[in-house]
């Protein structure tokens, strides 16, 4: 019984129809999985620096990286970076046009740029051709903190309406150089400006939308706000790949992305923990037990579920329905569940080293299964 068996009907989301585009070995769009991103706060012209937490990010799952490319040594740097990265590396490029040439030469799988900034006509073309010779895909980033003059003139502050017409503009600039690999963001840091204009960008085009709420702040109040607006955004089926942006570890970004795909049922991916608040019927510490338990169980990637409920009230309902289940008893000891079934009773002081060998025994038993499934068949004939 693994997480993805308990996908019901009235969890089902249409996700928007968009075009695919392949972002290196990532595709992005169409049936494709939602992919999850994050971005490097090192000097990009340090290279090992750099690839040292692009590994942590791989290592947390990210499907792609970007490096901020400001000048020409971070772009000197960039070949290095990206013959060391195991995952697509995305360039973020401003204005200095040259500066996403030397990025698709360096084998850059995406540039992230708005061609309507980095010059004139001539300049435009150059990048777009670099970018089609060395098989880029571009993202188009509008944010409401740096829309142009004069759409601000126009519509007198940041609205949907200005940040979606930025968009299609910069779109139809690809568009009428006969470049279509690109995808779009629309990002804001009030959710409420965000979700609105990407409703309307989706309606407006359909190449993929990168989803974020931009700057959105501090860990935990940043969390919240990501969450409810790409959470909305995602659960209306709007959405093709996602930057969580905190003020935090990026490696946080990667696992906070993750935990709004897994709670949408969009992606799964390690240990989902359902665990009580705790109160005084608790046969056990829930709250410590779970902080050391998503410790241990950090680097368990098979997607399963575990819940750690702390007395008899709902503890046996919610281990129904997970792959292992711990529910608080009385006199210093607990139920373990398995699959779903009453398994054996536990005393709490080896409880926590008990779920974790159980938990690593049903991912090895679910990640065997996975294998035999994908086993190749033989004709006999």
């Amino acid at each position: 019984m693994s997480e993805l068996s308990h996908i019901r009907p009235w969890r089902h989301i249409e996700r928007r129809k968009s075009r695919q585009i392949m972002v290196g070995s990532v595709p992005v769009g169409g049936d494709a999985p939602i992919s999850v991103q994050s971005m490097t706060n090192t000097l990009t012209s340090d290279a090992a620096a750099t690839i040292d937490q692009i590994r942590q990010l791989e290592e947390a799952g990210a499907d792609i990286v970007r490096v901020s490319c400001p000048d020409e040594a971070s772009t000197a740097a960039l070949a290095t970076i990206v013959r060391e990265s195991r995952v697509p590396i995305v360039a973020d490029i401003h204005f200095h046009y040259k500066r996403g040439i030397e990025a698709a030469e360096a084998g850059a799988a995406c540039l992230r740029i708005n061609p309507g900034n980095i010059g004139n006509a001539q300049r435009v073309r150059d990048v777009v051709q670099a970018a089609r010779d060395h098989g880029c895909s571009m993202r188009i980033g509008v944010n409401a903190g740096s829309l142009e003059r004069d759409l601000l003139e126009k519509y007198g502050e940041p609205c949907p309406e200005a940040m979606v017409e930025s968009a299609l503009n910069h779109a139809r600039i690809l568009q009428d150089h006969d470049f279509h690999e690109f995808k779009i963001s629309v990002k804001a840091s009030d959710p409420f400006l965000t979700v609105a204009a990407y409703q309307q960008l989706a309606e407006a085009i359909d190449c993929p939308l990168h989803l974020g709420v931009t700057e959105a702040g501090p860990l935990r109040s940043g969390t919240i706000k990501s969450a409810i607006g790409m959470g909305n955004m995602l659960w209306s089926g709007i959405g093709d790949t996602i930057r969580v942006s905190l003020a935090a570890d990026p490696v946080e970004e990667i696992k906070v992305g993750f935990d709004i795909l897994k709670s949408l049922g969009l992606r799964h991916r390690g240990v989902n923990i359902i665990a009580c608040p705790s109160c005084a019927r608790q046969g056990f510490n829930v709250i410590e037990t779970v902080g050391i338990l998503e410790e241990k169980l950090a680097h368990i990637t098979t997607p399963m579920s575990l819940s750690i409920i702390g007395c008899v009230v709902n503890g046996p309902g919610e281990a129904l329905y997970t792959d292992v289940g711990f529910t608080g008893g009385g006199a210093g000891s607990g139920m373990v569940y398995l699959n779903g079934k009453m398994a054996h009773k536990q005393l709490n002081t080896g409880m926590v080293d008990e779920i974790v060998q159980q938990v690593e025994a049903r991912a090895a038993e679910l990640d065997a299964a996975r294998r035999v499934v994908a086993l190749p068949v033989v004709s006999a004939g």
